[in-house]
């Protein structure tokens, strides 16, 4: 493509399973009301954990949006929710069988950690057990007939992308993204590239992931740390507000469908936005560059350039606002180097503050509600934005859902490692 215009890549279809609601229409309406998915916790036993609170994904049921159900009893939460988003994803577009070649429609799928978890090996763990202790050789040698032959395949990171593959007869490019909250936008840009490539005409993208369950809460608190609140849970989580003091966890997945701008025109297909820019970086070695998020910085300076806009034609950003006291100083910090004075102007929202956060989902979610901000006209406030926080000097929507000024925004997401990923979107 040397010396050629890039083809134009667009997004057609949109699909959530939220904790503020499963399809685009009450996810939307959760937001722009100001309605938090987050809760004490119902489906698990908080008893000895580090918070009660999390922001769980009620009245699912998985089968209802499987082509073959009996996919279900070989996939976890997390591959359960992410397929679930990419169903609802492709009825949104209205690509029908047949609409297009099999093989010119692929799949990029994100991926978080997808724990084992100690009760699903309980019966093998159980079959080593002697009078004097546990016998490991017993292990290989009896043991592993008490588990089911296909246990390994509700862990795997790539099942989510074959069932997504599997479940709507995508034949082209398949791969898997697992680089945790950077992982939505991540696929997104390699389905973009695909796409412009000439490789395929249509990518189905995504991610999906669930964190409420005890194991998963005792490494998230470990290493990112979670709210030590215990008083109203639709308090609990605070981007950049000055009294922050954790994240919440939570689950769900969101899924895309991304096309060339010219075969959504000749289906007919209803264009959500164009996928105008994307970037990626890593903060790299040096507390230097950890402290200023220059991953984060490379990322949106890349899509801001390949989008060929300036950073004032911004109508919001879509915040990673993961509610720790470090990491929205260090976001801050990245928004101020790259934007400058604008950083204290252009409304951000944050929407951990609904769902809480969980891996590759949650950037997933996030990017959907970029889209259907841009659909709407409207940036959703972020919740519990009281104090604001003198370190972060951002212009942070708060109180209700405020009229976009204009509609291109730039969604970004950072893990605890610093890989950064961002997308500059544009509704037409």
């Amino acid at each position: 493509m040397s010396g050629q215009k890039q083809p134009r890549v667009v997004v057609t279809g949109v699909g959530v399973v939220s904790p503020i609601g499963i399809g685009n229409e009450r996810f939307w309406q959760s937001l722009y009301a100001s309605r938090t998915g987050i809760d004490f916790l119902k489906s698990i036993p908080t008893a000895g954990l580090p918070s009660a609170i999390g922001a769980e994904v009620s009245d699912f049921v998985p089968e209802d949006h499987l082509s073959d159900r009996k996919f279900v009893k070989v996939m976890c939460r997390d591959i359960q929710l992410g397929v679930a988003s990419s169903s609802l994803a492709v009825r949104d577009s209205g690509i029908q069988p047949g609409d297009i070649d099999p093989f010119r429609l692929g799949v990029v799928f994100g991926a978080g950690r997808m724990t084992c978890h100690p009760q699903e090996l309980a019966a093998i763990a159980e079959a080593c057990r002697t009078e004097s202790g546990f016998d490991p050789a017993a292990w290989g040698r009896e043991a592993v007939n008490n588990i089911a032959p296909l246990w390994l395949l509700r862990q795997l990171p790539n099942m989510p992308a074959s069932h997504v593959s599997i479940d709507h007869n995508a034949r082209g490019p398949n791969n898997t993204i697992t680089c945790r909250d950077a992982s939505a936008l991540l696929a997104l840009a390699e389905a973009v590239q695909v796409i412009q490539a000439g490789r395929a005409d249509a990518m189905i993208v995504g991610s999906g992931s669930s964190n409420i369950h005890p194991v998963d809460m005792a490494k998230f608190h470990s290493f990112e740390g979670l709210s030590r609140r215990s008083d109203d849970p639709s308090r609990v989580c605070r981007p950049f507000d000055f009294e922050r003091d954790g994240t919440v966890v939570g689950e769900g997945a969101a899924s895309f469908i991304v096309e060339s701008y010219e075969h959504a025109v000749r289906r007919g297909a209803d264009i959500y936005a164009e996928v105008i820019g994307t970037g990626a970086g890593c903060d790299g070695r040096g507390e230097a560059n950890e402290s200023s998020a220059i991953g984060l910085v490379r990322a949106m300076q890349s899509a801001i350039s390949q989008a060929g806009i300036s950073p004032a034609e911004l109508g919001h950003i879509n915040a990673q606002g993961k509610s720790t006291q470090p990491d929205d100083i260090v976001e801050s910090r990245a928004y101020h180097r790259v934007f400058g004075d604008l950083a204290s102007r252009i409304p951000v929202t944050a929407l951990k503050s609904y769902v809480g956060h969980f891996d590759a989902g949650a950037g997933a979610v996030e990017l959907a509600g970029t889209l259907l901000s841009l659909r709407h006209g409207y940036v959703p406030a972020t919740l519990n934005y009281e104090i604001p926080d003198p370190r972060c000097r951002l212009n942070v929507a708060r109180g209700e859902a405020q009229k976009l000024s204009n509609r291109t925004a730039i969604s970004v997401n950072r893990t605890f490692m610093g890989q950064s990923a961002a997308a500059v979107l544009r509704a037409i």
